[in-house]
């Protein structure tokens, strides 16, 4: 029998989000890896400090780094440095990287809300009552703000991206291992984000989901794949979360949760060899 790898879960127990506990996936899904894995939890402060004794480094419901920027940079550094594995890779470009590809991918084409960060490129966008501003580092809806075009145009706005205000029908989240499909949730009250149910998606959904997997190429990982459904049908890509998914798993079946623990289990040992 080979022996068992050990591995630094990081997660914040007591990090404040709003509409769901990251303490109660994250005790479930240590006590499940712990039956394959040694593993130990410690906090995102303290991941650098500790992570030389580990295999790897699980990254999970950590909060948003905007909490702890000074300790995250120093984390990535230090694992760059040192060769040390992270899980998720620290090659994202999505999230992981802030929220630059959003104006990237606008500029590619791609069917994500359009997006710009200068008030100069309004005309890039489709004209709206309003516009949503948030800040390129932001996450959980940290520093979001709703305002006119005029507003737009007459503030200095910097390392801020700027969206038209879409009138959706819903929201939906596809959630990825690697690169395979393990379920899907959605929100059919755009007003509770978190308050999510069942989505069964279409052969449409998942060529719209893979389309932003394929395009982020990360070998092993997990990846949440945010999109809202517009009036007329399409999907839009909210964001691509490719740091610490927040996987709602309390709101999946116990077989679509068994999955979810097989497929990331072996997501680590292969990531592992």
């Amino acid at each position: 029998m080979p022996p068992r790898r050990p591995i630094l879960y990081v997660s914040d127990l007591s990090y404040p989000a709003r509409g769901r506990r990251y303490c109660d996936e994250d005790i479930y899904l240590t006590s499940r890896l712990r039956e394959t894995f040694d593993l130990a939890i410690c906090h995102p402060e303290d991941a650098a400090r500790l992570m030389g004794g580990f295999d790897t480094v699980v990254i999970r419901n950590s909060g948003p780094v905007s909490g702890y920027p000074e300790a995250y940079r120093r984390f990535r550094d230090q694992a760059e440095a040192a060769g040390q594995r992270v899980y998720n890779p620290l090659t994202g470009k999505a999230d992981m990287a802030g929220k630059q590809y959003l104006v990237d991918l606008t500029g590619q084409g791609y069917p994500v809300i359009p997006t710009i960060d200068d008030p100069a490129h309004l005309d890039r966008l489709p004209r709206t009552a309003e516009y949503v501003v948030k800040p390129k580092a932001g996450a959980d809806s940290h520093g979001l703000e709703f305002v006119t075009r005029d507003e737009l145009e007459d503030e200095n706005r910097r390392d801020l991206l700027i969206q038209p205000k879409i009138d959706f029908r819903y929201e939906v989240s596809f959630y990825f291992v690697d690169r395979d499909f393990q379920y899907a949730l959605h929100a059919p009250d755009p007003a509770q984000r978190w308050e999510l149910t069942w989505y069964e998606p279409t052969a449409a959904d998942l060529e719209f989901a893979r389309k932003f997997v394929d395009w982020n190429e990360l070998d092993h990982g997990i990846q949440r794949v945010d999109a809202c459904r517009t009036r007329t049908g399409d999907l839009l890509l909210v964001e691509l979360e490719d740091l610490n998914p927040y996987l709602s798993l309390d709101r999946t079946p116990d077989r679509t949760r068994e999955e979810f623990v097989k497929a990331m289990t072996g997501s680590i040992e292969s990531s592992l060899t």
